[in-house]
């Protein structure tokens, strides 16, 4: 007898009449008859059929919400609603009970809030399930992209001795006794007793060290955890999160954000592909929300039609210098509708304002390029005008920007002074400066928070409902 996942059995491959053996856990066990039982494999359950004439009582006790149980039996067509084939059990077992006193992921409508407590066990809902399945089948396009692309994989290290956002916002990493750290004659922490001899950090981004390995293997990228200690308790924001960072050498920012369009619709269209159930779950659940919300709070497009949105259209091209115009001659901004007024060049934009270009004026996903360099990283590529780098954000309905990147600056004498300028010490970075020295060239890359592109791709309005065990100010749990 064969063991088969829940998918396995409902999508038809398996022809009826065939005895098969599956194992799960219940989500409901009715009329001491029939058990729906999930294993995760897809959000549905199969209804598995006890003739509890022909079982223990006390077995049939033990069947409860949570308990995970093995079962065996003949796989039929259903004469029920909802399913096309059923299991009649002739053997179950319970491998692990579940208190139904206790259990806390009761058949009913939990909060958002209630399931972040109980993080551990979240994924038994058919919300956190599909979301999770979204994510991984998520991280395999990514990596199924760049593999197809002639991208070689590269693990960033995670601890770091430089801040590559310059934001000074990040975890240490030390093995010194912090009741009684040594001091040097300053009466400062010593770090050069520290364990690596000097201060070091959780990163904040791979990106520095992909540049390197991009000057030596073409394109690069790399997929792993980045660390941010900003105190920041928004739906938006996470201490610890997922980043995306390809490098690509001999490119310029016309190639970055042909590559950065490319692959965006790429990963969007394969879940649109592969994992469409999960997806209209999550669609159907977003327009229920949607009817209790005042009119001018719902969404204009559903969430598939908002991947589509991505998928079918071609990314706008614009100059920041652009679509500064655009905003400052917009009804929202004459009329001060815009929580943050446009009134001058050099504003740093905000999501209401990129929103505003995608879903209202141009009606299509837009790349923003060339920023004033006041508001950008000291490694983007300086234009000859002297005030705009060669920076690119594509901005998504719904989210505004959700990829940022930039050709770098690859010649020694400007990175140097900009580095200066914002007190950078070249000894900080010199491997970073050798690059400029040893067969220095045109590259660029860009950055992707996994977890924005997950919360786009589930429709889910808090960033720690789309990663496992969320790392918050003040939360650590789990």
């Amino acid at each position: 007898m064969k063991s088969y996942t829940v998918s396995e059995l409902l999508s038809q491959k398996v022809a009826p009449n065939t005895e098969v053996e599956i194992k799960g856990w219940v989500r409901t066990f009715r009329a001491n008859r029939f058990i729906a039982l999930n294993d995760g494999s897809t959000l549905n359950n199969i209804q598995c059929v006890v003739d509890f004439e022909n079982f223990d009582e006390a077995l049939l006790k033990r069947i409860t919400t949570g308990a995970a149980v093995h079962i065996k039996g003949d796989l039929v067509e259903s004469q029920g609603k909802g399913q096309t084939v059923e299991v009649q059990a002739k053997f179950v077992d319970v491998l692990g009970d579940s208190d139904p006193e206790t259990y806390p992921i009761q058949p009913k409508k939990h909060s958002f809030e209630f399931l972040r407590e109980n993080a551990h066990l979240r994924t038994r809902t058919s919300t956190f399930s599909a979301v999770m399945r979204l994510r991984s089948a998520l991280s395999f396009a990514i990596h199924k992209y760049f593999n197809e692309n002639g991208f070689y994989y590269m693990h960033a290290p995670i601890i770091t001795g430089s801040d590559a956002e310059g934001a000074g916002e990040m975890f240490r990493v030390t093995n010194l006794d912090a009741k009684n750290a040594p001091l040097n004659e300053a009466g400062e922490v010593d770090y050069s007793k520290d364990f690596f001899g000097k201060e070091t950090n959780l990163t904040v981004s791979g990106q520095l060290e992909a540049e390197t390995y991009a000057m030596s293997l073409g394109k690069v990228y790399t997929f792993g955890p980045t660390f941010r200690a900003e105190n920041s308790n928004t739906s938006r924001h996470l201490a610890e999160f997922w980043m995306i960072e390809p490098e690509v050498a001999f490119m310029d920012l016309p190639g970055n954000m042909d590559l950065a369009e490319d692959f965006m619709k790429s990963v969007i269209k394969y879940i649109l592909d592969n994992n469409k159930e999960d997806l209209e779950f999550l669609d159907n659940r977003l327009q229920e929300e949607d009817k209790k919300k005042p009119q001018a709070e719902r969404s204009e497009m559903t969430l598939i039609e908002k991947l589509k949105f991505v998928t079918d259209n071609n990314f706008k091209r614009v100059s920041y210098t652009e679509a500064i115009d655009i905003l400052r001659n917009s009804k929202p901004n004459k009329k001060k509708k815009f929580k943050y007024i446009i009134d001058e060049w050099g504003a740093d934009l905000q999501s209401e304002h990129e929103r505003y270009l995608v879903e209202k004026h141009f009606n299509c996903p837009v790349i923003l390029f060339d920023y004033p360099a006041n508001i950008k990283a000291f490694y983007m590529r300086l234009n000859d005008d002297g005030k705009t780098v060669r920076a690119m954000d594509i901005l998504f309905p719904g989210i505004g920007e959700i990829v940022g990147g930039a050709q770098r600056e690859e010649r020694l004498d400007v990175l140097k002074e900009k580095m200066a300028a914002i007190g950078i010490p070249e000894e900080d970075l010199w491997w970073y400066l050798d690059l400029r020295k040893f067969g220095t060239a045109v590259h660029s890359g860009f950055g992707l928070g996994f977890e924005r592109l997950v919360m786009f791709a589930t429709g889910m309005s808090n960033i720690r409902d789309v990663i496992p065990f969320p790392r918050t100010p003040q939360n650590a749990e789990f």
